[in-house]
């Protein structure tokens, strides 16, 4: 089978800056031994109206991006330009932090199977297909990162994939890692109507959640039995279990949990068991959010908002309301907003914000819930969300107000490499063509036998 388009697009990138940088060094123009311009590796982009999230928009702003990082930003004039650097003219366009998905299935994150409703041994890394023509439609919508999360079939559904969206080979390009090198990412969990189905899986709200109790008390007893071995030689660890080593890192606070959940009193079943056993939890969809705001700004928990304008397809999302991020908002929740692609395209992020904005949230609140809110929910907030100094120079550019149906995504970067580009055909296709646009698959013809093709019929 021939390879993608995008494929070979990105493979041949790849392939020219290999190429270029052996010639420059047997050119001589690279080593140890050349001096530094002051400008050199540095990309300017001048002219356009930034939004940094973290702080107040700049009009005829200037950014400066260096080794993949923001190493200053300004107003043109404010802002010194680096002699030799590379400059984007960006006037009249508007600049802002690449977009950041706390609920994506872009890429196919597949994870746990039908043989038991508690599966958080199985990871989204293994199955993440990032040659999916999805990944790179997200990448034309302005998204720079997505928790990539397995369906919400099962109590327990698998390890979540926190995807940096860069034009990359293989999963290991696009993973970020937790300090320690192994792929980041949450739990995913969840509750309500869609775990519900025959033994072995629950039932009965009830049944679902003293599963989950009865989960969490064995991975406490088994945390425990290993951190007493750490302790003592002579007491013997636990022989190695894929699943409560999951829920010990969930714990111990290293991997976060992402919960589905839609009716008010699923939620605040999410809400008593985080507090019985001290996990963090971000919950997500939150239907019925606004039922029960108050309580959930009391509990300190963040919630991932869906908006979609046509709801409907299960009851327990009825009482859908375009009013639960102001509501929570208000509460002091704090609130991000996903697409849970393909329910909402990844294209249309922005749109969501809007309707939130519609209901009465705060701009500066809506497209903070798309970037930097988003961001803290990944424990990501420090690298990515914001335009600052130090931070990732993920970026997106549009051609008008943010919040405008009428606004294109232009250009996509990630950490100052651009990976869409509106004006590329090979790149627009993902933009504006339907479901199979950029279909990574490619005909090949080799052993097709057709009438002016090889002399025979079809």
């Amino acid at each position: 089978m021939l390879p993608s388009p995008h494929s070979v697009l990105t493979r041949g990138r790849a392939l020219a800056g290999s190429l270029a940088l052996c010639l420059a060094v047997v050119l001589g123009l690279v080593g140890e031994a050349q001096p530094t311009r002051p400008g050199q590796g540095a990309t300017v982009f001048v002219g356009a109206h930034l939004i940094p999230i973290s702080s107040a928009p700049i009009e005829d702003g200037v950014l400066i991006v260096r080794g993949g990082k923001i190493e200053a930003i300004g107003e043109r004039g404010a802002v010194a330009i680096p002699d030799g650097a590379t400059v984007v003219d960006l006037t009249g366009q508007v600049l802002m932090p690449g977009l950041v998905c706390t609920h994506s299935h872009v890429g196919a994150p597949y994870a746990a199977d039908g043989s038991g409703p508690l599966q958080p041994e199985v990871s989204s890394v293994d199955s993440v297909n990032v040659h999916s023509p999805t990944v790179h439609r997200a990448r034309a919508g302005g998204l720079t990162t997505i928790n990539a999360m397995p369906g919400s079939g099962h109590l327990m559904g698998g390890q979540t994939a926190y995807l940096k969206l860069r034009l990359g080979n293989t999963v290991d390009d696009l993973v970020y890692r937790f300090d320690d090198g192994a792929p980041m990412g949450g739990l995913k969990m969840a509750n309500g109507t869609n775990p519900q189905r025959s033994s072995p899986f629950p039932g009965t709200r009830a049944k679902s959640a003293a599963l989950v109790r009865e989960k969490f008390l064995a991975a406490q007893s088994y945390l425990a039995k290993k951190n007493a071995a750490a302790e003592d030689d002579e007491k013997e660890a636990p022989d190695v279990d894929l699943g409560l080593e999951a829920l010990c890192e969930v714990l111990e606070g290293k991997r976060i949990v992402h919960h589905h959940t839609h009716r008010h009193d699923d939620i605040m079943t999410v809400v008593r068991l985080s507090q019985e056993f001290g996990f963090r939890v971000v919950l997500h969809h939150v239907s019925e959010g606004w039922k029960v705001a108050d309580e959930i700004a009391a509990a300190g928990i963040p919630s991932s908002v869906i908006l979609v304008d046509s709801p409907g397809g299960k009851l327990e999302a009825r009482d859908l309301s375009f009013d639960t991020c102001r509501m929570l908002y208000e509460a002091g929740a704090p609130i991000a907003i996903h697409t849970d692609d393909y329910i909402t395209d990844s294209r249309l992020f922005l749109r969501s914000a809007a309707l939130a904005v519609r209901a009465g949230l705060p701009r500066e609140a809506a497209l903070a819930a798309v970037t930097l809110e988003g961001a803290k929910m990944l424990d990501l907030g420090d690298r990515i969300g914001s335009l600052e100094v130090g931070k990732d120079a993920d970026l997106c550019v549009l051609d008008g107000d943010p919040l405008s149906v009428y606004s294109l995504v232009t250009r996509t970067y990630v950490e100052g490499e651009l990976v869409f580009d509106l004006s590329n055909p090979d790149d627009r296709i993902y933009a504006v063509g339907g479901p199979g646009a950029g279909e990574e698959r490619v005909f090949s013809a080799c052993c097709a036998v057709m009438d002016g093709f090889g002399g025979g019929d079809q």
